[in-house]
């Protein structure tokens, strides 16, 4: 009936993701890509370190897809204006860098886009106390 190989932690850990997804806010939610894609980057970082070339590869892959597919798609150009226009620029650069990051093996190009995504989480965390992103959270909701 179960997996054998599927660990109960692991199963545990999916469904508190899931619901912390679709409890959370459109704030929340930027914050929890943020997050992943700093974990997918320090993961890479980890795995360049030990030479395990398909994990970093893997892991390389889930940053980008969260940066590209997450973040940047997210951005409203027509609300955001310049704003979103550079985070945009920002966040193309940051793919770039963690593909030049696999392809040289270059821990520094990882520890940049790491340090990056850190600084606008720092910032996008201190504006949830805004009311109008509370409101227009509410509005979302």
């Amino acid at each position: 009936m179960y997996s054998p190989t599927a660990s109960p932690a692991d199963a545990y850990a999916r469904i508190g993701i899931e619901t912390g997804v679709t409890s959370a806010s459109p704030h929340k939610l930027i914050l929890m890509l943020f997050d992943g894609a700093i974990v997918a980057t320090g993961a890479a970082s980890r795995h360049m370190q030990a030479n395990q070339i398909a994990e970093k590869g893997q892991s390389i892959s889930k940053a980008i897809d969260i940066i590209t597919n997450g973040l940047e798609a997210s951005l409203d150009m027509n609300v955001g204006g310049e704003l979103a226009e550079r985070l945009s620029s920002l966040y193309e650069y940051m793919c770039a860098r963690l593909l030049h990051a696999g392809i040289k093996n270059d821990r520094a190009a990882l520890d940049e886009v790491v340090g990056l995504l850190t600084e606008i989480r720092s910032a996008w965390e201190e504006i949830a106390d805004d009311p109008a992103v509370l409101s227009a959270n509410n509005a979302r909701r």
